[in-house]
């Protein structure tokens, strides 16, 4: 998780980051499970791993990823992780055949890993300097809300590109 930018001072961003946390945990189960070859128990933490990501995908889709569309920087990169997200589930549906064959959820939880960098590293801090406090305020659950020192954690010189 980064740490360096400040975007984890924005509540919703840090639900999504915890969220990321437990996903890459769940996929660190599942990945155990298959190596071992403990097909039931893989297909439990395959179930528990979706069960964790459906609802993050949706509410990053419905919510922050909605607002970064508008923004012409960014936009190509957001819709690139949408299209990841739909890669993921359907790739994350299980395997078939018997024995199991892993190897397209075994790629998908590579993909998953690189997947969470990009919005951890690139996307994240991005949204913070590129939406305004009454998008944050509509995005963000209400039992959370955006710090008032929020742009304290910008670097120099951002202000200028905030949108007002």
């Amino acid at each position: 998780m980064c740490d360096h930018c400040g975007c984890q001072d924005f509540p919703l961003i840090a639900e999504f980051t915890e969220q990321h946390r437990r996903i890459q945990e769940a996929s660190g189960l599942l990945r155990h499970a298959i190596g071992h070859g403990d097909h039931e128990e893989a297909r439990r933490r395959l179930e528990a791993l979706t069960a964790l990501l459906k609802p993050h995908v949706e509410a990053e889709e419905q919510g922050l990823f909605a607002e970064l569309r508008a923004e012409e920087s960014i936009r190509v990169t957001v819709e690139q992780l949408c299209e990841e997200h739909t890669r993921l589930g359907a790739a994350l549906e299980g395997p078939s055949g018997e024995p199991p064959d892993w190897a397209r959820v075994l790629a998908a939880l590579d993909l998953l890993t690189e997947h969470i960098y990009k919005e951890e590293y690139g996307v994240f801090p991005a949204a913070v300097v590129l939406l305004p406090t009454p998008v944050w305020d509509r995005i963000t659950p209400s039992h959370a809300q955006v710090p008032t020192d929020a742009v304290s954690h910008l670097p120099p010189g951002s202000m200028s590109s905030l949108p007002q």
